[in-house]
């Protein structure tokens, strides 16, 4: 079977945005901010995961476009902890270019899908 590459990506990301979340809370005593992180970069997979098993492009192509607005959400809480100083500048480049990564995939995959269907 073929590696679905945002699937991997995705998955693995949300992995690194776990753990993230786990040192904000244990060494940085911080729960609101990251909090958010936690949801919004998990978010991105498991929307990732629903637009695999989608009924129809259209399902597909809907669920691809809140992984991609969620992507949009994580990036900015990655910027705000960076600059209100909880998480490190190599934590976030990191951070910051994954997600970036994820963001031009899957506005890749819905480019090719709405040229598809025009």
């Amino acid at each position: 079977m073929k590696e679905n590459v945002i699937q991997v990506k995705s998955y693995a990301f949300a992995v690194k945005i776990v753990t993230i979340y786990k040192h904000l809370c244990e060494n940085k005593k911080e729960y609101v901010l990251s909090k958010q992180l936690l949801r919004s970069g998990t978010s991105i997979g498991a929307n990732v995961e629903e637009a695999i098993g989608g009924q129809s492009e259209k399902d597909f192509f809907a669920k691809l476009t809140i992984a991609y607005k969620e992507a949009r959400e994580t990036h900015y809480w990655v910027r705000l902890l960076t600059d209100t100083e909880f998480i490190s500048k190599e934590e976030s480049e990191s951070l910051l270019f994954d997600v970036d990564e994820l963001l031009k995939i899957i506005g890749s995959i819905q480019k090719t899908l709405r040229n598809k269907s025009n």
